[in-house]
């Protein structure tokens, strides 16, 4: 899972980086309050995103944990509340085997999650708009008969050989 400030270049440049860190450190925390408590291992916060994964041997269905988990992050971001959101998010979900484990060198290194799946995640990321989820087929199946209405697409994710099909959902 990865979930992106949207419009954060413009936003920094705004309200300059102080201000511009307290809002990704608050953001850091609506996702740290929504995904650990989920079972998520919380990988990353890069700039103005988060990545986020779940292991099969933690959660029951990680598919529909993660859906739920983004539905949750968006709204405890604002997105579907009277006021509308406080920060602009689009989240990417995929599903599928990974490398999960320790990468770098001796001096530097870092846990992190690698390989097609993850960078489809990232694509689909791109994919999503403000208040979007935009997941791979794969992982709306686990979750097609909670969001019936979620719309298809196909996404033409940069660096992959076929197109990816997806589903959107809006939180709103």
């Amino acid at each position: 899972m990865f979930a992106d400030v949207r419009g954060s270049t413009a936003l920094a440049e705004r309200i300059g980086p102080t201000e511009f860190a307290g809002l990704m450190n608050r953001f850091y925390k609506a996702a740290s309050d929504v995904l650990v408590p989920r079972t998520a291992i919380l990988d990353k916060m890069i700039g103005d995103e988060v990545m986020a994964f779940y292991l099969p041997a933690f959660v029951d269905d990680s598919r529909s944990t993660a859906v739920e988990a983004a539905v949750a992050l968006l709204r405890n971001l604002g997105h579907g509340s009277k006021s509308g959101p406080w920060l602009d998010v689009g989240i990417g979900i995929n599903y599928g085997t990974a490398f999960v484990g320790k990468v770098g060198n001796k001096d530097v290194n870092d846990f992190t999650a690698l390989g097609d799946a993850v960078n489809t995640a990232a694509r689909l990321q791109s994919e999503a708009a403000s208040g979007q989820i935009v997941m791979s087929d794969s992982v709306y199946r686990s979750v097609a008969d909670d969001f019936p209405a979620a719309r298809s697409i196909e996404v033409d994710a940069k660096g992959k050989a076929d197109l990816v099909s997806a589903r959107v959902l809006t939180v709103g």
